[in-house]
């Protein structure tokens, strides 16, 4: 090759290599963040406590603020971020009705005390859910305003169906989890005895335990046997209880019961537990669970069964009469927990007002939580 073809070549490759590197952007490294002092929490999660505070005549203490509420998270101190009243957050009701046939003779004047319940508690921005407990939950109503809720539980039948109580309770928790805004006060008001025959987990596990003992037979006396199967029957009713609290929790909801089965409650170890599943609820959710003291209305004289409706039915008012006001009272108070623990452990939580009234006050509050994974 001559020099001035090997010169020629020389300067086209010079000319190339330099037009390529010129059209490829040069990469300057991104500025560092400026700091600005701030700590971020990645890892904290929002605890809601649902709140009420009544004085000791029972009625609604209003206009509370972050400086009257304490809250230890297993005994440490936390800062509170927010407390909502009442008055600014909407109310989110599941009514839960039972239709079994345990609650038939005072049914039409409990569904007539809760409709009036439901004109006096609700404004324009609430909402209600109406469940029925039969042998399997049934939503009847998704959520509505007062009088489309009004007419849809004066409208329930009664029936002789069984009872699938906790599968009830985490079906309404679980709806008010997806469906109400987050903003809301979550609560769910059960109006049976929590007795349970026909929930998935309790009719699978009593199969299970029949087979068992049925194959063991042979090998028991009578008296294992009767023990024996006492036994597994607490042991699933408590796991079952165990999921609908679980359910209730996750959901941030209050859990209210009135059980129209009075003080014959007493009368059998199946209705005693099934008045133990309500009070477990109600107290670690910061609700009530009530028990009137109803009298018998089907005697053989009308005069009598008369004037026990009449009592009865003043009784109901009172009760949700206290629960009117305990929902006026209800605060939702906030924090950030940065504690460390793991998937589904429980947390204490113990809140306590700061303030003094002549007459006392009442505090019902959420006893804890349990760890969602993240």
């Amino acid at each position: 090759m001559r020099k001035s073809q090997s010169i020629a070549v020389l300067l086209f490759v010079l000319i190339f290599c330099f037009s390529a590197f010129s059209q490829t952007p040069i990469q300057t490294p991104p500025p560092l963040p400026e700091d600005d002092g701030e700590i971020i929490k990645v890892d904290s999660r929002l605890i809601v406590v649902p709140v009420s505070v009544t004085d000791g005549n029972g009625q609604p203490v209003k206009g509370l603020g972050v400086e009257h509420f304490r809250v230890l998270e297993e005994s440490k101190q936390q800062e509170i971020a927010e407390v909502s009243d009442a008055e600014k957050i909407p109310l989110e009701i599941a009514i839960l009705f039972d239709i079994s046939g345990s609650t038939d003779p005072m049914f039409k004047f409990e569904q007539e005390t809760a409709a009036r319940f439901l004109q006096d508690v609700m404004r324009a921005d609430d909402r209600a859910t109406i469940f029925t407990i039969g042998e399997r939950p049934l939503l009847i109503q998704n959520r509505n305003i007062a009088y489309r809720s009004i007419e849809t539980i004066r409208g329930i039948k009664p029936s002789k169906q069984f009872t699938a109580f906790y599968d009830t309770v985490s079906a309404a928790a679980k709806y008010l989890q997806l469906n109400a805004s987050p903003k809301s006060r979550k609560v769910i008001l059960a109006i049976t005895d929590g007795e349970d025959t026909n929930s998935i987990g309790v009719k699978s596990a009593f199969s299970k335990v029949y087979q068992e003992l049925g194959s063991r037979i042979n090998s028991l006396t009578t008296k294992e046997y009767r023990e024996t199967l006492v036994k597994k029957r607490n042991e699933i009713r408590q796991n079952e209880q165990s999921k609908s609290l679980l359910n209730l929790q996750n959901a941030d909801t209050v859990f209210y019961s009135i059980n129209p089965a009075g003080s014959s409650y007493k009368l059998n170890k199946i209705s005693q537990f099934g008045q133990s599943n309500m009070q477990r609820f109600a107290d670690e959710t910061g609700g009530t669970a009530f028990l009137p003291k109803f009298l018998p209305i089907d005697l053989k004289s009308n005069y009598q069964n008369a004037a026990n409706l009449q009592q009865n039915t003043l009784t109901l008012k009172r009760i949700f009469d206290q629960l009117k006001n305990e929902l006026q009272a209800q605060y939702l108070v906030q924090y950030y927990s940065d504690g460390e623990f793991p998937p589904n452990r429980f947390v204490n939580v113990k809140v306590s007002v700061k303030l003094d009234l002549p007459q006392g006050k009442k505090v019902r509050a959420r006893q804890g939580y349990f760890v969602k994974e993240q």
